[in-house]
């Protein structure tokens, strides 16, 4: 139930969908012999795509969540484990072309490589599901698998896992695998804009994981002023930044976060 009403609530909270709703509600109130109401509408809308479109409001929404998390250091230690959130490969559109497809957080895939072979004695889990509510798609967790072997990384250093569809399915299947020992080192790689709702999710299930955030969209807080010259490029910043604080706020007051907005533990 959880899973049906994070998507929906996704869905219509994301504001290129928001906007299309409200424009279309207008057009059909208009045509109902309702025009000030349906014009009044229908011109919110469009004020609201010139603001998530143009506007730098995506860039500062993405940065509240990009920037929480700092660049991962190494000190000397080396992990004993690597935890890759899905998110990345388009598995069906893989499995069709036979070959690797994978979307704009790609970074995940190119840091979990480096990462295998920076560091040959750790272990590697890539988690990741099916996570479409409509249509029925395949696991991205094999078609990393193949990609570790193919770049020669051994088949008993890696573990799938298959099942999750959200976040904190992700964390709660993933501490089920890998039941991490006291004073082991896991590092996980999401997204930058998706740390602070992964660290919350692990938390949560009290797997202690240090952030290796990847896949920032920004530069860093200069970006907080910087206006975008295709409302597409604005709408898209909006709908991820605007999905991550509703998923953020979501999963804090449903219990699967340990806080509203997780940061770095103090050490």
């Amino acid at each position: 139930m959880f899973f049906i009403f994070s998507k929906m609530l996704g869905f219509f909270t994301e504001p290129s969908n928001a906007i299309a709703i409200i424009c279309v509600i207008g057009i059909v109130l208009v045509l109902l012999q309702r025009q000030r109401v349906g014009t009044l509408l229908v011109t919110f809308g469009i004020l609201l795509l010139l603001l998530f479109g143009y506007s730098p409001i995506g860039n500062v929404l993405m940065l509240s969540l990009t920037e929480r998390f700092p660049k991962w250091q190494d000190d000397g230690r080396a992990p004993d484990g690597i935890i890759v959130l899905g998110g990345a490969i388009d598995s069906d559109s893989s499995a069709a072309r036979g070959s690797l497809e994978i979307n704009s957080a790609g970074e995940r895939i190119t840091a979990m490589l480096e990462l295998a072979r920076r560091y040959p004695q750790a272990r590697i889990v890539f988690t990741g599901g099916a996570g479409s509510l409509i249509e029925k798609s395949l696991s991205e967790a094999p078609v990393a698998g193949e990609l570790l072997q193919r770049f020669g990384v051994a088949p008993e250093r890696v573990t799938l896992e298959t099942a999750s569809r959200t976040t904190d399915e992700n964390a709660a299947f993933t501490a089920g695998l890998v039941t991490p020992k006291p004073g082991e080192r896991w590092l996980l790689v999401t997204s930058a804009w998706h740390m602070p709702r992964a660290i919350g999710a692990f938390r949560r299930v009290g797997f202690d994981v240090e952030a290796y955030p990847v896949d920032w969209r920004t530069r860093g807080w200069i970006d907080a002023t910087e206006t975008f010259d295709s409302a597409s490029a604005g709408l898209g910043r909006s709908d991820i930044a605007v999905h991550e604080w509703v998923g953020l706020i979501t999963y804090w007051l449903a219990g699967r976060s340990s806080e509203l907005l997780p940061g770095p533990k103090k050490r």
